[in-house]
């Protein structure tokens, strides 16, 4: 039990959905301002967006509740966090997507500026499509999903997240995944046991016989 009185795999498969629905959100959010193809924040409109895009979304959902094993409790959280709601997006909620990767402005004001708000989108889109994969891929190894239906539901995922953001093609993103997260999982001296790494290895394949190399 955890020391709010939950069983430890309720605690685990709600940090392990909140890893995959915060890079969510990012998704979303750089989506909406990619769509207006003007980067000018006064012209998003998220509820349009998801209204636009609900065909993508309820794809995205469905397969990531296949592949991960989430019950209504873990993917209640999707909803909880917000990004899935009508809402503004302002550049300081955009300046979180790329990790502080392209630094903020001597004057805040540049922020806004359509020049900076494509450059957040572009490296927020990569780190977040990127953080998302991994965290998909780990929720579905720590379910024990077999790798072949898993990796083919979260190349499901992937694409529908990709159209999402406008931004890069999945191919791209399971590259990025390789060198940023991959590698850390299967050196010899990680946490991981044999089995996950294997695991990992398993749904990597799988990934790459969808995409290509």
């Amino acid at each position: 039990m955890t020391g709010d009185g939950r069983p430890v795999e309720e605690f685990t498969a709600e940090l392990l959905a909140r890893e995959v629905f915060g890079p969510l959100g990012g998704v979303v959010e750089i989506g909406a301002v990619n769509a207006t193809g003007t980067w000018r924040l006064a012209d998003v409109s998220l509820g349009d967006f998801l209204h636009g895009r609900r065909a993508e979304v309820d794809v995205l959902l469905a397969r990531l509740r296949s592949a991960c094993a989430f019950d209504s409790t873990a993917m209640s959280i999707a909803w909880d966090l917000g990004w899935l709601r009508p809402h503004d997006v302002t550049a300081a909620s955009l300046l979180l997507w790329p990790g502080g990767l392209t630094g903020v402005p001597d004057d805040p004001a540049e922020l806004e500026s359509p020049a900076v708000v494509r450059h957040m989108c572009q490296v927020g889109a990569d780190l977040q499509l990127t953080r998302l994969l991994h965290a998909s891929v780990t929720a579905a190894v720590t379910a024990g999903t077999e790798a072949k239906r898993g990796a083919r539901a979260l190349a499901a995922v992937l694409t529908a997240a990709c159209a999402l953001s406008g931004g890069p093609r999945p191919s791209d993103v399971l590259r990025l995944w390789r060198v940023a997260h991959l590698v850390h999982v299967l050196r010899p001296g990680s946490d991981a046991s044999d089995a996950g790494r294997s695991a990992f290895r398993a749904y990597e394949h799988v990934l790459t016989a969808t995409f290509g190399d």
